[in-house]
């Protein structure tokens, strides 16, 4: 692989320190499981699915959307991060479409409204943590949907051929080795990314041939060589197209070592390491086989003659993905393998209509049940798709199992993961192989693991989504530690949130109910105004993965008839039901203000109501004395605890948003104000202190036209996605069904939350449309013990006589 010939070159031609006695080689690699497993403690993978309601949309529908959270090694729900970031990529991998999703139990969903004005084109949909940003995008969900705009063009083209192929070669453990016995595989894929089979040879410099190879599954396969000392080699392969292409071979090292895998029967697997290197006559090389977080293998291989070999029981190694490295004493990594382990625990899902056939806008009723793979009942948390069936929507999403246990674990799109999952004998072996050679990769490097301090820029939102912003001093630009500020978003739900800034000047907001587009303030504290410079940072990830999406097929002109129909159906949708598909359901946010309970709460409208605020603070709000000092009005409050009055001036609040100059704030016309709330006694939020609040609310909590200081930073800002309700029409009584309004769904029913009990059973009803056709139903789901699963089953809607 070709990122792993660069991570062992350097390591693999070192000189080899003098041979070391077994117990200090055992002292080593007792040491290096002990690195890795502090390294791993410190770094735990989490992993994110989403399941998408359909391959295919027009401009203008509603893109619905589940999100699976999990650890990385047992796939078990992990309720770590509570915000998600799921963003529409174009094919430049510009973000069209971005939204922030809370999650709570491990779970969150949302949707996207896609603009009319969408080109036509594959589009790329990822999701990731702020955690997961410590790991780069490769650890990011991907999938590829894809929108026709028939405003601008149907996107059908001929159905024909590339021109563009991209084959590429994968010594196995990482590099080819002079004299050396290795088995090469390769892939052949499309300009689009999808498999094509091929055949070719393998010639060295001379034109001799020295091998021949041909696909397997999906593009791949693999071949034995044996580099010759001073020799290079060129495959020629042969292309559908008859076209044949030349590709160089990986350079062979002069010096190195070779690791292979070989199953030893259906018990066990043996690792062979050999190495050109006879300068010594024993050496002793440390494996560590690792799965997640788990060790799944270590020992020693004696070399002898330049060979050694380690076998182990295929039973001992965990499901999914196990990676095996190999080290020399000085614990550089020398060569890398993967092998994978068809998962022994899954997630049955059993998904029975009453009927195989139904009329338009005939009630569906769907019973749901969910078991382990020993048949007991299992309680799962899942989410259900059901959509028309026609030639543009016949591809299916990838499945969660498929995911967790195998794409998730390899670089690039993993063509058709279920088949690995479902499929034994020795075909599905030898195509497993091959992918685990082809598009293996770390998600780390050794050197950070040995070095045992990993470089964590971004924490985990462990309660809530974590606004960051830069402090700069005024005129240099220069960071500005220890600044004290304030975020706020102005509202009848009073939250303010603070931080002190680090030395690198960066300010971290801890905030929650932060939903919406909302304008925020950012200021400095209360106790000192200033003229700092605020940036908000963009909370989105800026990196995006080197591999290529997989684009689907082109469209065709036999599509154009299913293109034009489903164009149909969505106008007729936003036509009759566009208010409908608007519906968004109320939070369940806590009214209650971030302070508490206030000791005094005044409702200004019980009372005498006066032109200016100065004279309601002094006539009906005792707890707070006002002065005028130096041409400026100060708050002083009573401190009840302690029965004396607080020396410095209190957080002066106007809607939740901080109020820094009282001569502004006393300029306001009362009567705008609806409630003054007091608290006569020191408040303590994170490391600040208060002598006291004084909280200003309005009657529509948007600050009245109240005018900040320009040294305020106001900005608009997207919070957390508020949650869109599904809409479908309900056929239950002849008055409903006789409706004149065509009913033209292409998707009938999306429920993200469906969850079934520990009886393992849930049913599920909706209705059909006007539309006769194929439908198809698709229900992906997550156990608490981290099986998975995934089903799918069809019915016909007959036409309309």
């Amino acid at each position: 692989m070709q990122f792993l010939t660069r991570l062992f070159a350097s390591a693999a031609t070192a000189t080899i320190l003098a041979a070391s006695p077994v117990q200090a080689q055992t002292d080593s690699l007792t040491h290096l499981t002990q690195q890795f497993l502090h390294y791993t403690q410190q770094t735990l993978p989490e992993k994110l699915y989403l399941h998408v309601d359909r391959p295919l949309y027009m401009s203008g529908e509603l893109l619905w959307f589940k999100v699976y959270a999990v650890d990385g090694t047992f796939h078990k729900p992990l309720a770590m991060s509570r915000v998600a970031y799921v963003e529409v990529l174009d094919k430049n991998q510009r973000p069209v479409l971005q939204t922030k999703i809370a999650l709570a139990k491990a779970a969150g969903h949302g949707s996207f409204t896609l603009p009319s004005s969408l080109p036509s084109g594959a589009y790329t949909v990822r999701a990731y943590t702020s955690w997961m940003k410590n790991f780069g995008p490769d650890f990011y969900y991907h999938t590829t949907v894809r929108v026709v705009n028939p405003g601008t063009s149907l996107g059908l083209k001929l159905a024909r051929d590339s021109a563009a192929y991209d084959v590429q070669f994968f010594p196995e453990g990482g590099s080819l080795v002079q004299g050396l016995a290795s088995k090469v595989a390769f892939k052949v894929t499309n300009r689009l990314g999808h498999s094509v089979p091929a055949t070719g040879t393998v010639v060295n410099e001379k034109g001799n041939l020295v091998g021949e190879f041909t696909t397997h599954r999906f593009g791949m396969g693999h071949f034995m060589l044996t580099p010759a000392p001073g020799s290079s080699y060129t495959a020629l392969v042969q292309l559908p197209n008859k076209r044949v292409v030349s590709r160089t071979l990986p350079t062979p090292l002069a010096q190195g070592y070779v690791l292979s895998l070989q199953s030893s029967g259906s018990e066990q697997l043996t690792l062979t390491v050999t190495t050109n290197d006879q300068g010594r006559p024993t050496e002793d090389i440390l494996l560590l086989g690792h799965a997640g977080q788990r060790v799944a293998a270590s020992g020693i291989i004696r070399l002898a003659n330049g060979t050694g070999q380690y076998t182990l029981d295929k039973k001992a190694l965990p499901d999914g993905v196990t990676h095996f490295t190999i080290f020399n004493a000085r614990k550089q990594p020398l060569a890398e393998r993967l092998y994978f382990t068809q998962p022994r625990r899954s997630l049955s899902i059993a998904v029975k209509p009453d009927k195989s056939q139904y009329a338009g806008r005939e009630k569906v009723t769907l019973q749901v049940s969910t078991t382990t793979e020993a048949g007991a009942a299992q309680a799962a948390n899942m989410s259900m798709t059901v959509y028309r069936l026609d030639s543009v929507s016949a591809t299916a999403q990838p499945a969660i199992g498929g995911y967790y246990w195998l794409a998730s674990d390899l670089r690039g799109t993993v063509e058709q993961p279920d088949y690995y999952l479902t499929h034994t004998g020795p075909e599905a072996e030898t195509a497993a192989d091959d992918l685990m050679l082809t598009q293996g990769w770390s998600r780390f490097t050794w050197s950070e693991v040995v070095k045992g301090r990993p470089n964590l820029p971004y924490l985990p939102e462990i309660n809530g989504h974590l606004v960051q912003a830069l402090v700069r001093q005024q005129g240099n630009g220069q960071p500005a530690p220890g600044i004290s500020a304030f975020l706020a978003s102005p509202s009848r739900l009073v939250r303010t949130f603070n931080a002190i800034s680090d030395n690198s000047g960066l300010l971290r907001f801890e905030t929650h109910d932060l939903y919406g587009d909302k304008t925020v303030t950012l200021q400095t504290s209360a106790l000192k105004d200033s003229t700092y410079q605020f940036e908000i940072l963009n909370p989105f990830s800026t990196t995006f993965r080197t591999t290529a999406s997989r684009i689907p097929t082109p469209l065709s002109a036999a599509d154009q008839q299913a293109l034009l129909e489903r164009s149909l159906a969505t106008q007729t949708q936003r036509a009759y039901f566009g208010k409908l598909l608007t519906r968004f359901t109320p939070l369940p946010v806590d009214s209650v203000p971030f302070y508490g309970k206030a000791n005094e709460h005044y409702r200004l409208d019980d009372y005498t109501r006066f032109k200016v605020l100065e004279e309601v603070m002094r006539e009906y709000v005792p707890g707070v004395q006002v002065r005028m000092r130096k041409d400026r009005f100060h708050f002083m409050v009573l401190d009840n605890l302690n029965h004396v009055i607080f020396q410095d001036e209190p957080l002066v609040l106007l809607d939740g948003v901080p109020v820094v100059d009282l001569n502004r704030l006393m300029k306001m016309d009362p009567l705008k104000i609806q409630a003054l709330d007091v608290i006569t006694a020191p408040y303590f939020q994170g490391t600040m202190r208060y002598n006291g609040i004084v909280s200003y609310i309005t009657y529509q909590g948007n600050l009245a036209d109240f005018q900040f200081n320009p040294h305020v930073l106001l900005q608009e800002y997207q919070g957390l996605q508020q949650n869109r309700e599904f809409y479908a029409p309900r056929y239950a009584t002849p008055e409903e069904k006789q409706s004149r309004l065509a009913d033209l769904r292409n998707l009938l029913y999306w429920k993200p939350e469906l969850v079934t009990t520990t009886g393992g059973s849930e049913t599920v009803e909706f209705f059909t449309s006007d539309q006769a056709g194929k439908y198809v139903v698709e229900v992906q789901g997550l156990s608490a013990s981290g099986r998975s699963g995934s089903k799918r089953i069809f019915f016909d809607v007959k036409p309309a006589l």
